[in-house]
């Protein structure tokens, strides 16, 4: 049996952030209306390395598959099996780091899409690296953005930051130096960080501004204070199923009582139009991104039908 086999580079001339908004914003509808299936992340260990796996199944789309990464002080490194949905044949294993962090982006542009104000122009991030990246991208490709503030802890990071992506998103993009300057008076606030700590607090954010929270995916960690969540009028996750288990920001709200799981819904509710992403410009909400296999899914089966059009990777025998 033939797989094709793409690696980053491949997948990197394949993916563009408008094909993964439309794969991601795609699968997120076929999740909401029950024909995808997601199982959410399990992790398992070694003393120095983590395992994490997670897998979807979409029978309108023809395909299933699964994520798998390691993580460890060496790094993390990221693979998708894409299989045929009738036959169960395995069709594509692609690297899939670049393919991860396209997808990230890609969630928060959808929640974008259809949260954020539509007069919504200034976009202020905390963290500067690769999904940092990733997010920004996304929104300037759903909302004319007109000024960004950009906050990390180490100043040439967060002026390379400015530097590249001025000229990427086409925007102006400047390094702060507080981080509460990059939440004041901001309409898109992101928070893209590897922090256990929150990093955003509530009492900097304006009335009716929107949240991206992408960077705690494990229960004992949170990007956001308390009095985020409670200024929230409209608080959306991608899978609800997976954020109880890994959404550390609302361990504190639940206990307290000021979040209920019933006043949580998922980003695919909202794309299909059963549930509101935003009532009022003054509102605040939020999405809470977790990064799910269907996203991840959906954006393989794109990347490996534009990878057969266009002669990419290479047949391997399996």
């Amino acid at each position: 049996m033939a797989v094709l086999f793409l690696k980053e580079d491949d997948v990197r001339q394949l993916l563009t952030m408008d094909v993964a908004l439309a794969a991601v914003e795609e699968g997120l509808r076929h999740f909401a209306l029950e024909e995808m299936q997601n199982t959410p992340r399990a992790r398992t260990q070694t003393g120095q390395a983590m395992l994490h796996i997670m897998s979807a199944s979409a029978r309108t789309l023809g395909f299933m598959g699964y994520k798998a990464y390691a993580t460890s002080k060496h790094g993390a490194f990221f693979h998708v099996g894409l299989f045929d949905g009738t036959t169960g044949e395995l069709l594509a294993l692609m690297q899939a780091d670049f393919l991860g962090q396209m997808r990230t982006g890609a969630a928060s542009g959808v929640a974008t899409k259809y949260m954020a104000r539509q007069d919504a122009r200034d976009v202020g991030i905390f963290g500067s690296g690769r999904q940092a990246r990733t997010q920004l991208q996304a929104v300037c490709l759903v909302r004319a953005v007109r000024k960004v503030h950009v906050y990390s802890r180490h100043p040439e990071n967060r002026r390379r930051f400015a530097d590249e992506m001025s000229k990427l998103c086409q925007t102006s993009v400047e390094p702060v130096d507080r981080p509460e300057l990059a939440a004041q008076n901001m309409d898109i606030v992101i928070t893209a960080t590897t922090s256990r700590e929150p990093v955003l607090f509530g009492t900097w954010l304006a009335e009716g501004a929107h949240i991206n929270a992408i960077g705690a995916n494990f229960i004992h960690k949170t990007e956001l204070d308390p009095v985020v969540l409670r200024r929230c009028k409209t608080i959306v996750v991608d899978s609800k199923e997976q954020a109880r288990i890994e959404a550390g920001e609302f361990v504190q709200a639940i206990e307290e009582g000021t979040l209920k799981w019933s006043d949580v819904c998922e980003l695919g509710q909202v794309v299909v139009g059963r549930n509101a992403g935003r009532v009022s410009q003054q509102d605040i909400t939020l999405f809470k991104s977790l990064g799910i296999a269907v996203e991840d899914v959906a954006v393989a089966a794109k990347v490996y039908r534009m990878a057969l059009e266009r002669n990419a990777g290479r047949m391997i025998e399996w």
